[in-house]
């Protein structure tokens, strides 16, 4: 039986879980690996403040432990926000892989530039994104965040999003000095080529990043 990975949205929405989804399944047609999807209905639509990101952090330890007493428990878990609520937390109560899609995403900036710009949601989560920066040691490789300010629903909207996304990006390169880009949210999952064509440096999508990072670790190749 193949290697189960079960990705968790934990905000309310599930178009956003369908947009990972439907992203995951053409890049990842061909993996061994099977992969299922859980929404997180009772929480925020958008992990926006510290308030939202500590009330997600429950109800994903609540839903792994959940998920790991049932009959058909997965084999690895990709929280699919960036903040990465829960994260710690979920690592304590079980030993099988816990990745969260900021750490991964920052992760593989590091391995593909120096100077890492973050496209954020709101304005109001850079300081708690920042906060995790130094925590993890990634604050000395981002030379800048900047934000859309768009609702995580409207992230996704190429129509809106992208003009603001490509916008934002720029900045990041050209007044910063960035030269890797991190989309700062799971509701962009679908958007990273468009964005990396428009800009011309290498462009990180977190939920795809931890997708197959947790795919990897399942299947022995990053061992």
């Amino acid at each position: 039986m193949p290697p189960t990975l079960l990705v968790l949205n934990p905000n309310s929405l599930v178009s956003v879980t369908q947009s990972i989804a439907s992203t995951a399944s053409a890049q990842f047609r061909d993996s061994p690996v099977r992969l299922t999807y859980e929404t997180l209905t009772e929480a925020p639509a958008g992990i926006a403040t510290q308030r939202d990101a500590e009330r997600a952090a429950v109800l994903v330890v609540n839903a792994i432990e959940r998920n790991l007493q049932g009959t058909d428990a997965a084999d690895a878990f990709v929280l699919a926000c960036y903040s990465d609520p829960g994260l710690a937390a979920a690592r304590e109560i079980t030993r099988r892989p816990v990745i969260g899609i900021g750490q991964a995403a920052l992760g593989a900036a590091s391995a593909l530039g120096e100077r890492i710009g973050v496209v954020a949601i709101t304005s109001g989560s850079i300081a708690r994104h920042w906060r995790a920066y130094r925590a993890h040691g990634f604050a000395q490789k981002i030379v800048g965040e900047r934000a859309i300010d768009l609702s995580v629903a409207e992230s996704g909207d190429d129509t809106l999003a992208v003009p603001r996304i490509i916008e934002t990006a720029r900045a990041l390169i050209e007044e910063d000095g960035a030269d890797v880009v991190v989309l700062g949210c799971a509701g962009m999952a679908a958007l990273r080529a468009r964005i990396e064509h428009a800009i011309g440096v290498p462009v990180v999508e977190p939920c795809m990043t931890a997708i197959a990072l947790a795919s990897n670790v399942l299947t022995g190749a990053a061992r």
